[in-house]
């Protein structure tokens, strides 16, 4: 029998990347697509709470949801789903989602909401913002999706995936721990035709911190890198060190 998979991404449900992913996909298994309906870059895990969500219907097993990807994978295993899939692909993302970034990306939020709900999941990403061409960046997603129903994952771990645009499909693929991106730190001041303030937040990409065999590192130097992220955040090695602080009777 053929897996069911669900696909999401945060670039909405008309993006090429995801429609790259779904053709590439369309005879590994039976696919679900529940993405958003609109662009939502950077959203990182947020829920949609204070306002109705609306969902569109496109195809059958083709969804659009007025919401967040966290929301779009949420709603798709609770309300349209009635198997859960075997596995969660988010993507194919324009632009990288490299170290610190998968704090705030989408891409990732919404495999990161279905690695809590127990459904091992992928987040994949396009290293570039130019190219218009996600054939081998699918054909590679096959690629490891296939490893990942074979040996399955942890629960609590999701892999992030990242591929320059002259990849082959064949490439290596290299396992890296997270670099760090730098960006400008930048908040842009400006006026409305009517003179009221507005401003935009954000700035340049400047590069990544030096950090040989990190995601970063390999990326920029042309290669295919997946990197192991785990939920669980936290830092066990300093558990003891910060219960002394308040066990500690003395000034």
């Amino acid at each position: 029998m053929k897996p069911i998979i669900l696909l999401s991404n945060d670039d909405g449900y008309d993006s090429p990347g995801l429609d790259a992913l779904r053709r590439e996909l369309q005879d590994m298994g039976e696919l679900w697509i529940v993405a958003p309906h609109t662009e939502q870059s950077a959203v990182s895990n947020a829920i949609t709470l204070w306002d109705p969500i609306r969902l569109y219907e496109h195809e059958t097993r083709f969804f659009s949801l007025s919401g967040t990807p966290t929301d779009c994978t949420y709603f798709a295993l609770h309300k349209l789903m009635k198997k859960r899939p075997a596995i969660c692909i988010s993507g194919i993302n324009k632009g990288a989602n490299l170290g610190d970034d998968v704090i705030f990306s989408g891409t990732v939020a919404a495999a990161t909401q279905a690695t809590l709900m127990g459904i091992a999941s992928l987040a994949v990403s396009l290293t570039s913002y130019r190219s218009r061409d996600f054939s081998t960046s699918a054909a590679i997603t096959k690629r490891v999706a296939k490893t990942i129903l074979k040996n399955g994952l942890p629960r609590d771990i999701l892999l992030n995936l990242n591929v320059p645009k002259d990849a082959k499909k064949d490439d290596e693929i290299h396992v890296a721990p997270l670099g760090r991106r730098r960006y400008e730190e930048n908040i842009v001041e400006s006026e409305d035709p009517r003179g009221r303030p507005y401003y935009w937040i954000g700035g340049k990409q400047l590069g990544h911190d030096f950090m040989p065999g990190s995601d970063c590192n390999l990326n920029a130097e042309g290669k295919i890198t997946i990197t192991p992220v785990q939920i669980d955040r936290t830092q066990y090695r300093l558990m003891s060190q910060i219960r002394s602080w308040f066990t500690d009777t003395k000034d």
